[in-house]
C-alpha cells in the first residue's frame, strides 16, 4: 500500500536546478524534495510520498487527511 502524508511548506531553498523545503507534518519536520511541485511555496500544504511532495492540497483537504489518518492510527492493534 502506497501512503501520501500530507504535510505545511515551512520553508524552500532553491538548489539549482531543483528545491527542496522544511516540511512541517503534525508537530514533525522534515525535508522534503519539490521536484515534482515547483511552483509550491512556503505556505502550502503538499502530499507527500517517499520524500518527494507529489501535488499541491487545499488546506482544508490536508486537515481532512491528517485527521483520516490519526483515527486510523488509533484503531490499530497495539502489537501492530
Amino acid at each position: 500500500m502506497c501512503l501520501a502524508v500530507p504535510g505545511k511548506i515551512l520553508e524552500a531553498t532553491d538548489l539549482g536546478i531543483s528545491r527542496i523545503a522544511k516540511v512541517e507534518f503534525g508537530g514533525v519536520t522534515r525535508q522534503v524534495r519539490l521536484d515534482f511541485v515547483p511552483e509550491a511555496q512556503p505556505g502550502d500544504f503538499v502530499l507527500v510520498h517517499v520524500g518527494f511532495a507529489i501535488s499541491r492540497i487545499e488546506e482544508e483537504e490536508a486537515k481532512r487527511a491528517y485527521d483520516a489518518l490519526l483515527e486510523f492510527e488509533k484503531e490499530m492493534p497495539e502489537d501492530a
